[in-house]
């Protein structure tokens, strides 16, 4: 029989809604978890008591979805969502159901469950209730509809995106009438909230196996939200420095960079500029000039569709638009490059310039590499000096402008990046003393 170790409070609810005589077991996505060894991030409950009945049985409880059976338990700061048996209703949004039944069958209630293997519960009298195949489908690496995947599809169009998410987090393989069901029903991706399809799509990228983009535009999901995407795998390089065309360059850089959403983010938009702006010369080269400003512009966009924050919007853009920057390895430069890129966002820069490299055809890679490894160098150096970079490191302040005479306005900020390029050259120059006397008229 499987085993499964509880946490001590998830035992303890169970235990006091089974001495109230009431059958409750962990279910979903924790028992999936355990089962692969996996921590789970939560663990949830189902149960054939009613909400009101739940509420009685704890003193501290939430009601954060009781109209759809569902009240957290709170043991001292964690919480635990314990849900009442249920039956949907239709979905005519292809989201939501327009109202649920509360019933005593627990298999009533995992039927309705998206996939096989987040329709299993556990207790542990009774051990792994598993009507669907859902251990079976773990041991093959499969994801797997519960039932029909067409009729799962129709209710909620949003599984069509968990189903490639899952598979990316776990590395395991659509089921083929699943895969085939994704196929028919991609286009209803379009009636889902751009957050909702955002937080899925940024789990993918985010998972130890981002190559599933490739199953998103194969199963006809990309068409329906990131259309640049399929115009990118199609955008052939014909150049010395590419082996790849830009969408498969993309995603080896995508698999080439920490699993930081800012990082792959940029990673995946990096290059989204390039099918707009490419070129092709007498010789056959294909070229690419203005892609960086292009694609700028496109993952602003794009971004900004699907709702992501302002910060995670700048700095991706920011990736963007600096990864193709060329400029010699000098202490100058990197500082003048760091105040360009963003002295936070600099490290990132690095990583995205490094990964974008290291997916071409080795053509120069040599002379990247020792540039490359010149410019850590001389970052590190700088970093380690001290050196002025920014405004916030300048010796002089607009209080002090003021304080030598100069009126508030414009001027001040005039001077003021006057002084920040001479130290961006002249490190040494960063005091109040020579910046006021050189710049400030007495």
């Amino acid at each position: 029989m499987q085993t499964i170790l509880l946490p001590e409070k998830v035992s303890r609810i169970l235990e006091v809604l089974a001495g109230a005589g009431y059958e409750a077991y962990a279910v979903g996505g924790c028992v999936r978890d355990a089962i692969l060894g996996r921590v789970p991030g939560d663990w949830d409950i189902t149960t054939n008591a009613l909400p009101e009945e739940v509420k009685r049985l704890f003193r501290r409880t939430v009601d954060t979805g009781i109209q759809h059976g569902t009240v957290t338990v709170m043991l001292g700061a964690e919480g635990f969502e314990v849900t009442t048996y249920r039956q949907d209703g239709d979905y005519s949004d292809h989201r939501h159901p327009d109202g649920v039944v509360f019933t005593t069958s627990l298999a009533e209630d995992l039927k309705r469950r998206d996939f096989t293997i987040n329709a299993m519960a556990y207790r542990p009298d009774t051990g792994l209730v598993d009507l669907f195949g859902g251990q079976e489908d773990l041991g093959r690496k499969v994801i797997r509809c519960v039932g029909d995947p067409r009729e799962r599809f129709d209710e909620d169009a949003l599984r069509i995106m968990r189903a490639l998410r899952f598979s990316a987090q776990l590395g395991f393989k659509l089921d083929p009438k699943t895969r085939e069901a994704i196929r028919e029903f991609a286009p209803r991706l379009q009636l889902i909230s751009k957050e909702r399809i955002r937080v899925e799509l940024l789990k993918l990228l985010m998972s130890p196996h981002p190559d599933r983009l490739l199953d998103l535009a194969e199963c006809g999901i990309t068409a329906e939200i990131f259309p640049l995407w399929d115009t990118m795998l199609a955008t052939s390089q014909n150049s010395p420095f590419h082996r790849y065309s830009v969408g498969m360059h993309t995603l080896k850089v995508v698999e080439g960079v920490p699993a930081d959403p800012v990082l792959r983010l940029a990673a995946l938009l990096h290059d989204c500029g390039k099918p707009a702006c490419k070129s092709t010369d007498l010789g056959g080269r294909e070229h690419f000039y203005g892609h960086a400003e292009a694609g700028a512009k496109l993952a602003e966009a794009f971004l900004r569709d699907m709702r992501f924050d302002n910060k995670t919007i700048a700095d991706v853009v920011q990736l963007v638009r600096v990864h193709d920057d060329h400029y010699s390895a000098t202490k100058e430069n990197v500082r003048r490059e760091m105040n360009h890129v963003g002295e936070d966002l600099f490290p990132s820069y690095l990583k995205l310039v490094l990964a974008d490299n290291l997916a071409k055809s080795g053509y120069a890679l040599d002379e990247f590499m020792t540039r490359y490894q010149r410019v850590c160098k001389i970052y590190e150096e700088i970093l380690a000096a001290g050196d002025c970079i920014t405004l916030k490191d300048l010796a002089v302040k607009g209080s002090d402008l003021i304080a030598a005479g100069m009126k508030p306005g414009p001027e001040m900020g005039t001077v003021l990046n006057r002084m920040l390029e001479d130290v961006l050259g002249n490190p040494e120059h960063n005091s109040k003393s020579y910046l006021l006397g050189r710049y400030v008229r007495r």
